[in-house]
């Protein structure tokens, strides 16, 4: 039997374990840390090999194929090492989906994406289809595929995953915008890293769906020089009507497909601000494409609850709002969060930087922001944007002492935004494990 390594057992690796001794593989699993007791569980259920806190590479070696966990960087020894000897080296996504014949709604972007994501499930869900969540978020698409039967997947995509991913095809491809993020994994070229983004428009045929936000300088200039086989559909809240797509007219959001209109006013949106708006007009036009009843669209699209550490309010202390937005992993997430949020506010920020250029910030940070918080191991960069435009900049180590040092200088009417702009993994496992220490310590107040 073909012998398949997956390296790393996290929420992916498991998935793509099981899946692997179901489909007749020699599985064997390699985690150079921990591996977390629920998977460790799943793989011995199963009878799967696997070991942790190490990479025997000799085993690895002998494989036929490995599949490679998104957050392992390419630049390690192993994975160095296995393109030395040529082994074929894929994502999960690009194994589970060789095993399904559903239809697969592909969402990627820098920001916007996981919003956008959970708006199309939350759709489709209610219109009766049958229909998974995975990717970045919901369950392991590899754990979904051997063990249940979908019609359709919505997959929420990152660069790392397109990476690895050869023969995929998207059926509904959905690029959110492309601002600069990870360029730390992309030789800090954005190029490289732009790229990325657009090969979930590989294979695509005349038959799929191509859907994007014109309004993002990027992506549009992107379009213009690639040869895109796909229908086409834009998004766009500062362009005229536009033949197929979504629009907006007098607040009114027009979305066109298939010589169909649908209007919707913007203050009947669940989520409100301008990056909401595009997310909410790019899953209105997957879905309508899907041929989704409008009443079923416009109603989803009024009462979607949100995204966990994506600009959740969590508690008015004394008349200060404490706001979560540790999901803002870069730059321009955390633009979009102070752009949303009234002044003046006391700002959290840090972690590992990822190549970021702080400029955009400045201007509103010069505007609204009253003090900052750095909240990470090294803040030399931070301290040198922002020290000369904000009266007040301090450290903190962790969550708890960053709620604290930011209360104690609020006064009713501030807020208290935790929008970090990096990466987690300096004081955190991930970026949820921040946002809910943030709660957790802003409940201790």
């Amino acid at each position: 039997m073909p012998a398949l390594t997956i390296l790393g057992a996290g929420e992916t690796g498991y998935g793509a374990a099981v899946l692997g001794k179901k489909k007749g593989f020699d599985v064997f699993v390699s985690d150079r840390g921990k591996i977390k007791q629920e998977y460790k569980d799943v793989l011995l259920h199963h009878g799967i090999e696997f070991e942790e806190n190490k990479h025997s590479l000799d085993r690895i070696l002998a494989s036929d194929e490995v599949i490679k966990s998104p957050g392992i960087p390419d630049k390690v020894d192993v994975i160095e090492q296995i393109k030395k000897k040529k082994i074929s080296i894929i994502s999960d996504i690009e194994f589970a989906a060789r095993y399904t014949k559903a239809k697969f709604i592909c969402v990627t972007g820098s920001n916007g994406k996981t919003t956008t994501t959970l708006l199309i499930y939350h759709i489709l869900k209610n219109a009766g289809l049958h229909i998974g969540l995975a990717g970045n978020v919901g369950k392991s698409f590899a754990y979904q595929v051997a063990t249940q039967d979908f019609d359709y997947y919505i997959l929420e995509v990152s660069s790392f995953q397109l990476d690895y991913m050869f023969e995929f095809k998207a059926d509904i491809a959905v690029i959110c915008n492309v601002t600069p993020d990870h360029l730390d994994r992309y030789n800090y070229s954005f190029q490289n890293y732009t790229d990325s983004k657009f090969r979930i428009l590989q294979n695509q045929t005349s038959d799929d769906v191509f859907i994007y936000c014109l309004d993002d300088k990027v992506t549009r200039e992107e379009v213009i020089k690639r040869k895109i086989n796909a229908k086409s559909f834009v998004f766009t809240a500062e362009n005229k009507e536009q033949e197929k797509g979504a629009f907006l007219i007098d607040k009114q959001i027009i979305i066109k497909t298939k010589d169909k209109l649908l209007n919707m006013g913007i203050e009947e949106l669940a989520l409100q601000g301008k990056h909401n708006l595009y997310n909410s007009m790019a899953a209105g036009i997957a879905t309508r494409l899907l041929d989704i009843r409008k009443d079923v669209v416009k109603r989803c699209l009024s009462d979607f609850q949100g995204v966990p550490h994506r600009l959740e309010p969590v508690a008015s202390v004394q008349g200060v709002p404490f706001v979560n937005d540790s999901k803002a992993t870069n730059v321009n997430s955390t633009l979009s969060a102070l752009e949303s949020i009234p002044k003046p506010i006391i700002w959290i920020v840090g972690g590992i930087d990822k190549g970021n250029n702080y400029s955009s910030l400045k201007p509103l940070v010069e505007e609204k922001v009253k003090a900052i918080i750095c909240l990470g191991k090294d803040n030399e960069k931070l301290h040198k944007a922002f020290g000369d435009i904000v009266e007040y900049i301090d450290d903190a180590d962790s969550a708890e002492m960053a709620v604290r040092k930011a209360y104690a200088m609020s006064v009713s009417g501030e807020t208290v935004l935790l929008s970090p702009a990096c990466a987690s993994f300096d004081l955190f496992d991930n970026y949820e494990e921040r946002g809910n220490k943030f709660k957790k310590a802003v409940g201790e107040l």
